[in-house]
């Protein structure tokens, strides 16, 4: 064993010790929810054999209203960021007016503020606007909140697009909004990609803000109904169907991300989180 390969054993011992901390609940919920109610009972932390796969059939009977929720939120909720961010960023970006620095700085000072804060005022301007019990009450407000930081990171890269192009396009007859469209938004693929990746990650695993503004259950998302799920069947009779909602939940995210996952760095790498 040479000096390099001894050098770094215990980075490679640590690292692979890490890995297994991380991997190891996933896996361990993965097999759990194949497992029936005598094999959690009597061999927990075991294989499970025989397989049980009637447990994902029960857990999406449970679950699957909430998926459709969530679908539709988080849909709608990421293209209202992708749209409104991409715009104002554009503005921040190509054109000069009174107040422009200021007026974006008071934008990027909302990233500083805990959300928790925002929750009480956000819930009353949502009653007020008897938004409550509706799906608006969930997609307006991550509209609002996510665009800060969509328009913190657009905005740099907007700036740094040559102007050559735009004047390019104005000479063959484009509009300010056509310029938008046709320059800007597609050398911005990527790093909306990943603003639309994070968006729906914290939209798809928000808890809070859907358990305060929705009260019918045939309105949760899938973070507060599958908390309501697990707590229907903690018994150790229905625990693997349990396990097997936890999995079909998480299921869409581990789907978006292997598929998008080239974008996400393609968007970091590219200048997403430049300032």
């Amino acid at each position: 064993m040479n000096r390099a390969i001894r050098h770094d054993l215990p980075i490679h011992f640590l690292l692979i010790i890490l890995g297994i901390v991380t991997f190891y609940p996933f896996v361990f919920t993965f097999l759990t929810s194949f497992k029936s109610s005598y094999q959690i009972s009597h061999n927990f932390w075991g294989l499970p054999w025989p397989f049980q796969p009637s447990n994902y059939r029960d857990a999406w009977k449970g679950i699957s209203p909430y998926l459709l929720n969530s679908l539709i939120v988080t849909g709608g909720s990421v293209i209202g960021v992708l749209f409104v961010a991409s715009l104002a960023a554009f503005v921040f970006a190509r054109f000069t007016f009174p107040g422009r620095e200021f007026l974006f700085l008071a934008i990027i000072s909302l990233m500083m503020m805990p959300s928790i804060l925002l929750l009480v005022p956000q819930f009353l301007l949502i009653k007020h606007l008897r938004l409550l019990n509706t799906r608006w009450a969930l997609i307006l407000p991550y509209i609002a909140g996510g665009q800060v930081f969509g328009i913190f990171v657009l905005r740099s890269f907007m700036a740094s697009i040559p102007g050559e192009l735009f004047d390019a396009g104005a000479m063959d007859g484009l509009s300010t909004f056509q310029s938008y469209r046709h320059i800007a938004v597609p050398m911005s693929v990527p790093i909306l990609s990943t603003i639309a990746i994070m968006n729906i990650l914290g939209t798809w695993n928000d808890y809070v803000w859907p358990l305060v503004t929705i009260s019918k259950n045939q309105l949760w998302t899938i973070s507060v109904g599958v908390m309501s799920f697990s707590m229907s069947t903690s018994s150790f009779e229905t625990r693997g169907v349990m396990f097997a909602g936890y999995v079909i939940a998480s299921l869409p995210l581990i789907i978006l991300f292997f598929f998008t996952m080239k974008s996400f760095v393609k968007g970091i790498s590219s200048g997403a989180l430049k300032v």
